[in-house]
């Protein structure tokens, strides 16, 4: 008897005769499950887009307003839903402003399969009116990309596509369709899902010797940390990081892009590691003596210096991509492999246990950090906002259940370190590449993967008018996005190191805004500027509450900075408090 499910997997293999390049591609986006679509029509994909005329009931396209609000609002989604974005673009112009989403997508492991069209087949080489060679251009900063120039090739491109965006280390895919391909018509014999490409292996092999060996160092351990990233939400392996923490009473930290993997209440959830991250987990680093890497790749602003880094430790990297393994920090037991099946084979192993003394340190710093850090910014004494007094009465009022994206810059820092999260997949941000103008597009995107939760998004007054024509998008399609801006009247990461290490030479980081809240309006988004401190709470209840999209401006301090911090150049446990101690 044929399963249900596999009934609906084959439900497009019946032969279909004279069907278009085109409607080959709608179809197979719909065999995998697709059901929005972001992107902008021009010449180059217009069969594709007359194509898609047929089927506006079973996919939903997002025009957005530019390219690269496309592909960023694809991230968004995919990082939402843990379902692969997708992306039209025509060729040339179309096809380069996708570099930049691509980038950041290929850094932060999210899965995307982004289609462009392509002048005819006998035109490419010409330098035709909008062709770029988009293959070459785009060969560094995606997973695999692929040029098709007969219909006959579709169905299989698109099913390796999403295959390869989807499994082993997520990524972004290109698939650049030739338009006399999109129109040709041929005889399809349906759509099969790819499972299976010789020379492609996503999971590495597991070796269970190397798991027996990191249980036994993680029981001899005395000062045991674990610092857990984007690999573990990647791999669903949430459950599994819980129970292994829970099991060995291990202290836990996390990357920017690993934050909700483990609820941030959570006992032994010490903080956030990096730049701008935690005091203790970056003090401590230095004396523990295992660190347990897990989903995550020893990123510079995670180090520090490296000769500086985990001096004392012995170092256990469980990671899926093998090419990450000794990149940058030489790891005592590497455990290749999905962490969602390495983690509760290394859980079977360890014995339960409390470190409770060395559990002890962490607590104390924290108590160093609130004092000087978290409390002034927190509540501050004078009449000026502070970013972090605004992130907390949104927490406050979410219970940490929204969806924060955040933009990049000092309110990406602190957004990462005082969010509330109590579920993975609600902190989306440019990690890697650091992308502004990143949130206002992604947002739309985690909107339309999370539609039941509040999708707040947290951006600077620099970051929002990189993509601010994406007020359009919402205006047209209804995203009920709900916007935080930031304001602090300067670009507020580069100011506060021109401050700290240029002696204060504020060289062009100044930025003037327009009235925010009346160009929402002329988009049709209600919304609302505010400097005092007294309307700050009922100003974000009203946000949270409007039906719809609605803009919160929030005029903070000019000159406040994010700490703590390790200076660049310095190793993590020469992390600092306040900017005297510089």
């Amino acid at each position: 008897m044929v399963s249900e499910e596999l009934k609906e997997v084959k439900k497009d293999t019946a032969l279909i005769e004279n069907i278009s390049g085109s409607e080959i591609v709608i179809r197979s986006l719909l065999a995998e499950g697709t059901n929005v679509v972001f992107g902008y029509p021009g010449g180059a994909i217009m069969p594709i887009y007359d194509a898609l005329y047929d089927y506006q009931d079973q996919l939903e396209h997002i025009l957005v307003r530019h390219e690269q609000g496309g592909i960023h609002a694809a991230q968004g989604f995919a990082r939402a839903s843990s379902k692969t974005g997708v992306v039209f673009a025509t060729s040339g112009p179309g096809a380069t402003n996708l570099v930049t989403g691509l980038a950041d997508a290929m850094i932060d492991s999210t899965p995307l399969v982004c289609i462009t069209g392509q002048v005819f087949a006998h035109l490419l080489g010409t330098d035709a009116f909008q062709e770029t060679d988009v293959l070459n251009i785009t060969t560094p900063v995606t997973k695999w990309n692929y040029q098709v120039t007969d219909a006959s090739e579709i169905a299989d491109a698109i099913a390796k596509g999403f295959y390869i965006a989807s499994t082993g280390r997520p990524g972004p895919v290109l698939i650049d369709i030739t338009k006399n391909a999109q129109l040709q018509k041929i005889d399809f014999e349906g759509y099969q899902p790819c499972n299976h490409i010789r020379s492609y292996k996503p999971k590495p092999t597991i070796r269970h010797e190397y798991i027996t060996k990191a249980a036994e160092i993680i029981n001899q351990a005395k000062k045991p940390f674990i610092v857990f990233g984007q690999g573990v939400v990647l791999g669903n392996a949430e459950k599994h990081l819980e129970h292994f923490v829970n099991k060995t009473g291990i202290p836990a930290a996390w990357t920017i892009l690993g934050a909700g993997a483990l609820a941030t209440d959570h006992p032994l959830n010490v903080g956030m590691v990096g730049m701008h991250g935690n005091y203790g987990p970056n003090l401590l680093t230095n004396e523990c003596d295992v660190l347990i890497a897990i989903g995550m790749r020893f990123d510079d602003r995670v180090t520090g210096r490296l000769d500086k880094y985990a001096t004392n430790a012995r170092i256990i990297h469980l990671d899926i991509d093998p090419a990450e393994i000794d990149k940058n920090v030489q790891t005592t037991v590497p455990v290749w492999g999905d962490c969602a099946e390495t983690l509760p084979l290394l859980s079977r192993l360890v014995k339960e246990n409390s470190h409770n003394d060395w559990l002890k340190r962490f607590y104390d710093c924290t108590k160093q950090e609130i004092e000087k850090v978290i409390k002034p910014e927190m509540h501050p004494e004078n009449d000026v906002l502070t970013m972090a007094e605004v992130i907390n009465i949104l927490n406050e009022l979410t219970n940490g259940d929204a969806v924060i994206v955040s933009d990049v810059g000092q309110h990406q820092m602190v957004a990462c370190r005082y969010a509330k999260l109590n579920t993975s997949r609600c902190n989306i941000t440019s990690g890697g590449l650091g992308t502004m103008g990143f949130g206002l597009p992604a947002a739309i995107g985690a909107k339309y993967g999370a539609p039941d939760k509040h999708v707040v998004a947290v951006i600077g007054d620099g970051g929002i008018q990189m993509t601010i024509q994406e007020f359009g998008t919402i205006m047209q399609f209804g995203a009920a996005v709900k916007i935080l801006i930031l304001n602090n009247q300067f670009l507020g990461m580069v100011r506060q190191w021109q401050q700290l290490f240029h002696d204060k030479r504020y060289s062009f980081v100044n930025i003037t805004s327009p009235d925010y809240v009346t160009v929402a309006k002329g988009y049709g988004i209600e919304g609302r500027s505010i400097s005092q401190r007294e309307q700050l709470k009922e100003s974000l209840q009203t946000m949270l509450n409007h039906d719809g999209a609605y803009l919160l401006e929030v005029m903070v301090g000019k000159e406040n900075n994010v700490f703590p911090m390790v200076p660049q150049g310095r190793g993590v446990s020469e992390i600092v408090l306040a900017a005297n101690e510089i």
